[in-house]
């Protein structure tokens, strides 16, 4: 199973922890999973939280094919992506990430392949509220970076 969700709402680590694991079955010996939060603050200025904007089907679709591309490298059996959009206050969760595998080396890889790609790949548009105005958010060299150690590694 491959789900993934774009949505305003926040999530709960545990009830999607319970659905992955009841849809991999007995077979699923590893769940690697990541949340990722909004900070509160940024280099330079205090973060007052995110404005996410996304084109609704090609959102999705880019995370579908990133998550495609992790299961053509490790063997996976269910993977959950939910991201969220909309306004989100600074500790907010933001985006989850869960992979369930046979053995761990497989969903932690994935999981880490799966983040990284989703800050470089994803079809978002991220202001950061700051108490000095707004800012557009784009990938860091670093986020290239390690989106490129995994091109290196194919």
């Amino acid at each position: 199973m491959i789900e993934v969700r774009v949505q305003e709402e926040d999530f709960s680590l545990d009830t999607e922890y319970q659905r992955l694991v009841d849809s991999a079955g007995s077979e699923c010996g590893a769940v690697a999973s990541f949340v990722g939060r909004v900070r509160h603050s940024s280099v330079d200025a205090k973060v007052i939280g995110l404005r996410l904007e996304h084109y609704p089907k090609m959102t999705e679709s880019s995370i579908r094919t990133i998550v495609e591309q992790a299961e053509k490298r490790w063997f996976l059996q269910d993977v959950i992506v939910i991201h969220r959009v909309g306004e989100i206050p600074s500790g907010s969760q933001i985006v989850l990430v869960l992979v369930a595998s046979s053995h761990r080396p497989d969903a932690f890889a994935a999981c880490e392949f799966i983040m990284d790609y989703l800050k470089t790949e994803a079809v978002f548009w991220k202001k950061e509220i700051r108490d000095d105005g707004e800012v557009w958010i784009r990938s860091t060299a670093n986020d290239k970076a390690r989106r490129d150690d995994w091109v290196a590694q194919e």
